[in-house]
Parts: C-alpha cells; structure tokens; sequence
C-alpha cells in the first residue's frame, strides 16, 4: 500500500507540472494587461510609472523566465502575491477553501443520500412505477442547468417560503453552527441535484450487472435473504463504478462551483477565481487553479485506494 501511494504521488508531479504550463499560458492569452485592469480607467499613470509597476511584478521579463520565476518559488511554498490586494496568494487561498470544501462536501452527500438509494431501489425493481419514476427524475435532475436552478430554489425558498436566507455573510460551521447550515443548504441542494441524477444513473446499471452475475443468482437458490446478498454481494461489488464516479465528480464540483457561488454570494475559492481572471490577476488564478489540481489528484487517490477495500482481487502493488 506504501509503496502504492508513492507510485501514485509520483506519477502525479507530471500532471501537476503540466496544469501550471497551461495555466500560466492561458490565462496571458486573454486580452488586456493587469495592471491596468488593477487601476481601472479612473487612474492615470505615466509611462515611466506604469513601467515600474510592470517591473515590480515581474510583468516585463518574457514568457519562458515569468514562468520559471513562478515555479521555482512554488517549490520554495512561495505562491506568489495577488495583484489585486497585494496579499499573498496562498493566504487568499486558505482563506476561500474552506467554503468551497464544505459547499463540495455538502452536495456530495446530498447527492449519495439520495443516489444511492434510488439506484438501488431502481436495479432491485426494474420496469417497476418506482424505476421509471426514478429514472424520469434522473434525467431531469442531468437536464437542468445550475444557475437556473439555483435561481428557482432562492425564489421559491427563500422569497416565497422565507425558509431560509438567500445570500448574506458567510459564517464558518465551527462560530455559527446553525447559521452555516442554513447558508449552505440551497446551494449544495443546487450542486447536489445533478450529482444525485448521474449517481441514481450509475448506481442502477452497476447493480443490475451485478444482479445478473452467476455468484448472485447462486446466493439466491441458495436462499439467503434478500437483505444479506444485497449488503453482503451486491451493493460492495456495485459500489466500485459509483465511488469512481463520485470521484470525478467531487473533482470536478472543486472547481465547478463558480456559478454556484456567484449566485449565493459564497466566498469560496471558485468566486475567487472569477474575480481574479477578470481583474487580470496571474498569480491568484495560476495558485488556484494549481490548488484545486491537487485536490482533484489526491481525490482520485483516495478513489484508487477504496478499490482495494470494495474489492480484494484488486492488488495495490
């Protein structure tokens, strides 16, 4: 299992060094210069002034050196500063995960509670009301568009029904308990619906493969009850192309959450990151993006090394 992780670690340095390629390239491709979005049109400066600027921030030196200033002080934990607020990057980071962390984790499990269920309901009863009820719901929930939806939950929930507020200051779960719940319902509900749809999806073709498999049809003759061959040999054995789903997605819910948090007024990292493009803001958006690229990576790790627990033929050598 060690030496496992190590390979996995390794292996993804490559991947990792080529997100910071692309992300220092594209983000210069987009048209502008960042240190006038940093002072608007309001603030007039000399040449000479806004020369310096660019050297201060290093925006005068080509590509190639911008690019090997900034991964060399990454391997020295040196993110960089924001142009924006003149901060440290990594600061503005740790200070924006939190929320997006949560917002992710939230929808993830909003969407295995109701998934999971669902598909397992929808294999044990195929062409039943139930499953085609499920399925219909499925393709629903893959059908609508986030920021459509979230803007139907906050009419409906927060201004008609007066449930639960729409927007306002984000309070961290250990300060406010109560208050962080009731921010961060309706936006994981909106992450979460499309989440659930794809799981509910997943999770009934991977049952129903496995329902049909020889070793089930034996447990059946055999006359074990329903509930032990479903817990004991169905839904372990089932559960290797959810959670691998579940992986991708989480992966992708980290960095996806910009249209979600925009709508909630979230201040997690993916609102960060829409700001910081926008204002031109290399070092922020490079650091970002990076970050998020190490959660995807060690997600997909954590996704490797529950194989081996649901299945035990599969050798982490």
């Amino acid at each position: 299992m060690g030496r496992y992780l190590a390979w996995r670690l390794v292996g993804a340095i490559p991947t990792l060094l080529g997100v910071t390629v692309l992300t220092f390239l594209f983000i210069r491709l987009i048209p502008g210069d960042a240190i006038a979005a940093r002072l608007g049109t309001s603030t007039a400066l000399s040449p000479e002034q806004l020369a310096s600027l660019r050297a201060y921030f290093g925006l005068d030196q080509p590509l190639y050196q911008q690019y090997w200033t900034w991964l060399t002080s990454l391997l020295r934990g040196d993110f960089g500063y924001s142009i924006r607020t003149g901060r440290p990057v990594l600061v503005e980071i740790t200070e924006r995960l939190p929320a997006t962390l949560e917002l992710a984790a939230a929808a993830t499990l909003i969407a295995v509670a109701i998934g999971l269920p669902l598909g397992l309901l929808s294999a044990m009863r195929p062409r039943s009301r139930a499953d085609v009820v499920a399925r219909i719901g499925g393709l629903i929930g893959l059908s609508l568009p986030s920021f459509w939806l979230g803007t139907l939950i906050i009419v409906f929930f927060s201004l008609y029904l007066r449930w639960l507020p729409n927007t306002g200051g984000y309070v961290d779960f250990v300060h406010d308990p109560l208050g962080n719940v009731a921010l961060i319902v309706l936006p994981a509900v909106t992450l979460g619906v499309a989440l659930a749809a794809a799981t509910m999806r997943m999770t009934r073709s991977a049952m129903l493969d496995v329902l049909s498999a020889d070793y089930v049809r034996t447990a059946w003759a055999k006359g074990l009850a329903g509930a032990v061959i479903v817990r004991r040999h169905v839904l372990k054995n089932g559960l290797i192309v959810v959670v691998t789903l579940l992986g991708i997605q989480v992966g992708q819910l980290l960095g996806g959450t910009v249209v979600v948090e925009e709508i909630f007024s979230i201040p997690g990292v993916g609102r960060m990151l829409l700001a910081a493009i926008v204002q031109r803001d290399y070092a922020l958006v490079q650091g970002g993006v990076l970050v998020i690229a190490i959660l995807f990576v060690l997600v997909n790790i954590v996704v490797d090394l529950l194989y081996g627990y649901l299945d035990p033929r599969i050798r982490l050598a």
